[in-house]
């Protein structure tokens, strides 16, 4: 390539032989039918090669092509470009008195990468960013444009896609009327002590649920509740209120974060925790995801604790969310109600993958599936056995790209076997 290109966390250095960024429809359809192998690289948020075309492949941007964002007042809809992020989505849905039914924690992130790697936020009843979406646009390995909506019996295949179908440049997403979220923290929520139905009703308790430990002390340091105003005020006597505005990471300022105690705002200003107009953080991390079916939280939890002392020395922070069952084939949530672990790790690969590597271990027995952007370790032979519609997705892979244009190392670990 002329220009060295990294990940956002920067621990990827892609070896492609050239990024292109076309800025026309036209432009990219061609350039997808002239090349031999094409990898998109969206905002940059995965912490794996996923994005990784090789040295003889194609690295593709859709930063250049004009954005879009329609928004379809009577349909309760948007159609949106996929390079497009959910901060500027948001603003323009929101103008229109609507809304998305949820984000993840970072507003910072691409739509089309988000939901093709199964990206969540959190809520007993809300399910992965996927679930929002109606329809997908893609330039296919033949340059042509390829549309699957939800009456397409690909569907399921084609959101939480790994980048494996083509290139997406748009997407339709279902919206809702616009609402407003409170932000209420506590502090010092002790894992002694908690059982399943408590440590349910505590997830359930408000629309979003994120707890937070740093895993150097039992229990958890934080209690983020996101309640909508046309929701009850929840009761919660299980943690003391915050005293003063939070960071997850210890010793981060908490300016980045987005309004806390009480005060109500736009959806889109309280459901990340992070502000729009701030970088989250300098990029120096890596980060691990592991969703496991919710029945299994507390004891996963316990297994985790049990070996703090192992995480803690190179461990940012940890959050426990929760993923309603979707039925995406590839989702980490698909067909059981989630419990999902969230590891941002310091910025050292050779310190970290033991570490993972134990993590792993201690949540081997409760079908973990990690998220497909994060730093993991799980051998691909293990992966295919905890995706019951893996052969389904080959398929459609062989159907939509029978040379293997888009399938990078990354994907051909995931479908071969």
């Amino acid at each position: 390539m002329t220009e060295t290109v990294t990940n956002w966390a920067g621990n990827i250095t892609y070896a492609a032989k050239e990024l292109q960024r076309p800025h026309s429809l036209d432009a990219l359809r061609a350039l997808v039918g002239a090349s031999a192998k094409v990898r998109v690289l969206g905002s940059g948020h995965s912490f794996n090669e996923i994005a990784e075309p090789g040295s003889e492949g194609v690295l593709l941007s859709v930063a250049g092509l004009t954005p879009v964002i329609d928004v379809d007042t009577t349909a309760r809809t948007v159609r949106v470009s996929g390079g497009v992020r959910y901060a500027e989505l948001a603003g323009v849905v929101d103008a229109h008195g609507l809304a998305l039914p949820n984000m993840a924690s970072l507003p910072h992130i691409s739509i089309a990468g988000s939901v093709a790697t199964g990206t969540h936020g959190s809520g007993v009843a809300n399910g992965s960013l996927a679930s929002a979406v109606r329809a997908v646009e893609l330039v296919a390995a033949d340059g042509a444009t390829v549309t699957i909506a939800r009456d397409d019996e690909r569907f399921e295949g084609a959101v939480t896609s790994l980048g494996a179908l083509g290139v997406v440049t748009a997407l339709t997403l279902d919206l809702e009327p616009a609402y407003q979220i409170e932000q209420h923290l506590f502090t010092e929520l002790p894992l002694a002590g908690l059982d399943f139905g408590t440590l349910e009703t505590i997830m359930a308790s408000a629309y979003s649920v994120s707890l937070f430990t740093d895993w150097r002390a039992p229990g958890f340091r934080q209690v983020w509740l996101k309640r909508r105003s046309d929701q009850p005020l929840p009761d919660f006597p299980w943690a003391t209120p915050a005293t003063e505005k939070l960071h997850p990471v210890p010793g981060m300022p908490a300016v980045n974060c987005t309004e806390q105690f009480g005060v109500p705002g736009p959806w889109h200003e309280r459901l990340p925790h992070f502000r729009a107009e701030f970088v989250p953080s300098s990029g120096a991390e890596l980060q691990s995801e592991y969703l496991l079916p919710r029945p299994h939280a507390l004891n996963a939890l316990q297994a985790l604790d049990a070996i703090r002392t192992t995480i803690a020395p190179v461990l940012q922070i940890c959050e426990v969310r929760t993923v309603a069952a979707d039925s995406q084939w590839l989702s980490p949530a698909y067909g059981r109600d989630t419990v999902a672990l969230h590891f941002t790790w310091i910025e050292d690969t050779e310190a970290v993958l033991p570490v993972v590597r134990r993590v792993e271990q201690a949540l081997d027995a409760f079908d973990a599936r990690p998220h497909w952007g994060k730093v993991f370790t799980t051998p691909a032979p293990v992966l295919r056995g905890r995706y019951p519609r893996l052969g389904d997705f080959r398929a459609l892979v062989r159907g939509l790209d029978p040379a293997g244009k888009f399938t990078n190392t990354f994907v051909r670990d995931v479908l071969d076997g």
